[in-house]
């Protein structure tokens, strides 16, 4: 029996959980008086931070979206970029989070780097990306991930592993005889953010909450400091 189930075999998961420490290592620091006026640049320096920390998978988040149901959605993905008109990711247009996306065009992302004590929220719309673009991003990626998309069977029952992997071994002899085959179910999505708020984390829970809002695309930014 491994130390943690014996840790929860001896008490209650509540008094367990309560004893596993949380921000353990060297806080990052953070001084929101000297933020920029746009948060694209201080992501970046958080990201780029969290990189160097040796954060594993940096660049993944969780997008949030809302499903047929109208009830929440979440699920990691890798960012694919950021830049002045938000951030942007990819998906089949045909998958559960493509079908949301069309429904309701509307995400939110969060990254989490604890070796840092980081989080950061992004709200806003979402835009499919031109075709073009969407098909430069999926030729970027290794041929098992292209072969993935052209089944487009994203979240379907499965009957049994040799049934995909079969599946999968077509898709990849078809990219081997058309290098340049493109699937047009495959999306670039841009989220462009109305909100942006930065969490630093402090042992004592004073966090320190910044929220760049910007109600229009296209307006300026404000920033206004959040309570922890």
């Amino acid at each position: 029996m491994g130390a943690d189930n014996g840790a929860r075999k001896a008490g209650s998961v509540r008094e367990w959980l309560r004893g596993l420490e949380v921000f353990a290592g060297p806080l990052a620091q953070f001084d929101p008086a000297g933020a920029p006026a746009e948060p694209v640049g201080l992501f970046l320096d958080w990201l780029s931070e969290a990189v160097a920390a040796g954060v594993p998978d940096a660049h993944a988040m969780t997008l949030s979206t809302v499903g047929e149901d109208a009830g929440p959605d979440a699920r990691v993905l890798i960012l694919k970029n950021v830049d002045s008109e938000g951030w942007q990711f990819a998906a089949h247009a045909n998958s559960p989070k493509g079908r949301q996306l069309a429904d309701r065009p509307r995400a939110a992302l969060t990254f989490y780097w604890p070796l840092q004590g980081r989080q950061v929220r992004v709200r806003g719309t979402v835009k499919p990306e031109p075709p073009e673009r969407s098909a430069a991003d999926l030729l970027a990626r290794a041929p098992s991930a292209r072969a993935e998309v052209l089944l487009g069977r994203q979240s379907s029952h499965l009957d049994s592993p040799e049934e995909r992997d079969g599946a999968l071994r077509a898709a990849l002899a078809r990219i081997e005889s058309e290098p340049e085959l493109v699937s047009a179910e495959w999306t670039l999505y841009t989220l462009v953010p109305t909100e942006t708020e930065f969490w630093q984390a402090d042992k004592d829970r004073v966090h320190d909450r910044l929220r760049y809002e910007r109600p229009d695309p296209h307006g300026p930014w404000t920033r206004h400091l959040l309570w922890p």
